[in-house]
This record gives C-alpha cells, structure tokens and sequence, in this order.
C-alpha cells in the first residue's frame, strides 16, 4: 500500500485471499462507495472470487476507473451513477441494474461520509449532512433492494460497513448514524427473514486506507495502540469479513454485526482529532506519594 495509504489495482488482484476462486461464480455484487477504501476491496475480492460486481457512487471518474482496472485484470465489472441520498436515483439504479443482469445476489453499503469535529461544534448542516448520508442513504439502498427482491420472489444478501461506536470519538455525528443503521439491521434482519433476506453489518475499527490523509499525522501514529493486538487493519481485513457474510459461510449469520477492530471494541479509544489533555492526565500513571 503506497504512502496515499491507497493499494493499487495490482496488489489488489494479488493479495492473498482466504476463499476458494470460484466461491462467487455467477452471483451478482452490488457495492455502494465502490471507489475507494474498503468498498473498493470488497469489489476486488468478490470479483476475484467469480462474481460479477457492479460499484456505484456519484464520481463517474472513479467508477469508470474501478470498473477499468478490474476488466484490465480479467474480472467482470461494471458501474452504476446514483447518489445514496437521492431515493430516485437509487430506486432507478438498481432497478437497471436488476433488469440488465437478471439477477442482484449482494448488495454491500459501503458509500458514506464524516468528518473530524467535536460534537459541540457542529453545525446543523454538518450534522444533517451526515445523518442524511449515512443513516438515510443506507435505508434507500437497504429498502430500494429488499423491495426489488420481494417483488422478484428472489432472496438476497445485505452487508452494511457501519462503524465500531465503543471509544471512537469526535466523529460522534457518524457513531450516531451508523448505531441507526445497526439498529435498523437488526430489526428488519427479522421482518425481512421470511423473504429470504439476510442483513449484516460490519464495524471496521482503525483502518488504513484512504481516509487517512485526512488526519494529523500524530494522529495516525497513535492508531496502532488503540486495541489490544496494537496494529491497523487494512481494507482488505474488512473485504474478507464481507465475503464472510455474504457466502454460503454466512448462510446461517443474520442480524450481527461483526466487529473488524482488532479488540478495540473491547478495550481501546480512537481519537480522530488531538486527545484532549483532561484525558492524557486522567490515563497518566499516578505516582505514590512518599
């Protein structure tokens, strides 16, 4: 991975991988966000695995790039225009991309936003801004589909990329999101189980990818120490636990959220921004008196 903490197309089709090449053969993935980071892994493993991906977001150029270097290597692609937060565009998107390739077997919500800040600073339409990206355009994409295959009598498979909430901070307008989405999820991981649908998220912790350019770098120096196995994941990490799910290994997974942090769920803090110094003293070592 180069310094734009961003892999490149060849060590993506190399990477190694746990699955068998052929686990996905005939199926189609649709993967929302499907550019860059860990949506663009999980478009790359998947295809590699033998289905065909189509990726969507709202930057042609990034699409027809991601959609290039995939055919360059072999794999079957395509693209698709639609803005998350725009119910139109993603009830027509997806119902082409249906129609066109008779089948959508994944659909993988990647696309989402946030930016560093603290909570008391927002503005309300940095806080709308957010809201309606994560939380509302993950429910478009997550209706518009169930929709789609209720419809078509066909079942399929959800996967939405929320956060890991427990010591993430000052991105608190993304954590509330995202535990909407979780939420939401779980509850109609049981209504839409008589469809046939299953839903999943996965809460990737500290992971390198392009999203890091937008940090400090003593920000991203401390990443490493933020949970007990003391290292980063990479995308890559999360794309497995997305194939995880969405193979005949998830069959029987529905309405979980599996958590890609290293354990940092469970002990450790994310600090997007510069600790503040009331926390560095709280988590000093205190020396005895005497």
């Amino acid at each position: 991975m180069s310094e734009s903490f961003r892999y490149s197309d060849d060590e993506l089709a190399t990477l190694p991988a746990v699955y068998a090449p052929d686990l996905l053969k005939g199926q189609v993935f649709v993967v929302s966000g499907g550019g860059s980071g860990i949506g663009r892994a999980t478009a790359w493993l998947a295809a590699r695995l033998g289905a065909k991906v189509v990726v969507t977001g709202r930057k042609e150029e990034k699409l027809v790039a991601m959609r290039d270097g995939l055919t360059a290597h072999g794999l079957s692609a395509d693209y698709a225009m639609l803005d998350i937060r725009d119910r139109a565009t993603v009830d027509s998107a997806l119902a082409h991309i249906m129609a066109r390739e008779g089948r959508i077997d994944t659909l993988v919500n990647s696309a989402g936003g946030q930016f560093p800040q603290a909570a008391i600073d927002y503005s309300l339409k940095g806080w709308r801004a957010v809201i309606e990206t994560n939380l509302d355009g993950t429910f478009h994409m997550m209706q518009s589909m169930a929709r789609l295959w209720r419809d078509k009598d066909a079942g399929g498979n959800i996967v939405n990329i929320v956060v890991s909430g427990r010591g993430l901070h000052h991105v608190a307008h993304s954590v509330a999101a995202r535990a909407g989405v979780i939420a939401f999820s779980e509850a109609v991981a049981v209504e839409w189980a008589p469809l046939g649908i299953r839903v999943n998220c996965v809460a990737p912790g500290a992971i390198r990818s392009e999203g890091w350019a937008t940090y400090e770098p003593d920000v991203r120096e401390r990443y490493p120490n933020t949970n007990p196995l003391r290292k980063v994941g990479t995308p890559w990490d999360v794309a497995q636990a997305c194939i995880y799910l969405s193979a005949p290994s998830g069959q029987f997974v529905t309405g979980e959220t599996l958590e890609i942090t290293g354990g940092g769920h469970l002990w450790g803090e994310v600090w997007t921004t510069d600790k503040p110094q009331y926390f560095i003293d709280a988590s000093r070592k205190i020396e005895p008196k005497g």
